[in-house]
């Protein structure tokens, strides 16, 4: 991708709050916080081997309204998440373990098992980011339920 594109999606995001620098300059010019970084997903199941074909990587803005519950789905691949405003609870179908992120908090999700995320009492915005496989959806519904975006 080109950094002007970059540049003008994380700026739409209000991920960035000046301007390019017209010219390079020397020594460091940035600093880096790593928000999560996981080889499992928040509920402490390990990921396991990856999935083959050609890389495609997705990321999204999704806004849920206040108390909405997302339907249960599955993830086929490795995703993360980080909550730019509000909170989000996921829970787990098979055990109910549930865990709850507010805004500033980031998050791995699992892959193949079925959770759902449940909004708190205001709007919730989050940034999601999915390292997934061209052609494969990111979110896969269960039976009988909806997608979730």
């Amino acid at each position: 991708m080109k950094p002007a594109f970059l540049y003008a999606a994380f700026s739409a995001l209000g991920l960035l709050a000046i301007p390019p620098a017209a010219h390079a300059s020397e020594g460091k010019t940035a600093s880096a916080q790593i928000l999560v970084k996981s080889s499992a997903s928040w509920n402490g199941k390990p990921y396991t081997a990856y999935a083959s074909g050609t890389p495609e990587m997705t990321v999204l803005k999704l806004t849920i309204e206040p108390w909405a519950a997302l339907p249960w789905h599955t993830h086929p691949f490795p995703n993360a998440g980080y909550v730019l405003e509000g909170a989000l609870t996921i829970v787990d179908k098979a055990s109910g373990e549930k865990k709850t992120f507010h805004a500033g908090e980031a998050f791995t999700e699992s892959v193949d098992d079925a959770h759902h995320g449940i909004a708190g009492n205001e709007k919730t915005v989050l940034l999601l980011v999915y390292a997934g496989i061209k052609g494969k959806p990111t979110s896969v519904p269960l039976p009988g339920q909806v997608k979730e975006y």
